[in-house]
């Protein structure tokens, strides 16, 4: 059998931050507190369940938590998952960038502009990115360098004498 879940002694200053804690605005910060000082207490996480009105799991994930981070678990952390992860970081958003002063044809593109996907393509050809990433992500890399991404306008020009005066009047 596995022995209950206790939260270590306490330090005077995580002591002082679990008191502080009920008067945070954040919920995840009260509920927190209230489980670590309850475990502190003397408390088992089954006994702490009822008090906060939530699962045992949750006092054992806070006491697991303190164990691992102190009193940093009292600050909720993001739920995006690591998958989520921008395909490009921010030190390689530069890479993709020369690459687009490249013509596509060099890529073996039909076309001589670029647009998201072609370049996200090349991108990982080049082995500019560790995997295949969208052309969205791209865009979004670009955009943390300030780099505006606009779709291609198509240009109607003649190679007529008359064309300049004809398109002016």
């Amino acid at each position: 059998m596995v022995p209950p879940l206790f939260v270590r002694p306490l330090t005077p200053d995580e002591h002082q931050a679990i008191r502080a804690g009920p008067r945070s605005p954040s919920a995840f910060t009260l509920r927190r507190c209230r489980i670590l000082a309850a475990s502190a207490e003397g408390l088992k996480p089954s006994q702490i369940a009822p008090r906060c009105g939530r699962p045992s799991q949750t006092a054992r994930n806070a006491l697991r938590a303190f164990a691992a981070e102190g009193t940093d678990c009292l600050r909720e952390k993001s739920h995006r998952p690591a998958s989520a992860r921008p395909g490009i970081d921010d030190a390689g958003c530069e890479r993709p960038r020369a690459l687009l002063h490249r013509s596509p044809r060099d890529f073996g593109e039909p076309t001589s502009l670029w647009t998201p996907e072609p370049a996200a393509g090349a991108a990982f050809a080049e082995g500019l990115t560790a995997r295949l990433v969208s052309g969205e992500a791209i865009r979004q890399a670009l955009e943390r360098l300030g780099v505006g991404w606009r779709r291609a306008e198509d240009w109607i020009t003649s190679p007529g004498p008359s064309y300049l005066r004809k398109e002016r009047a």
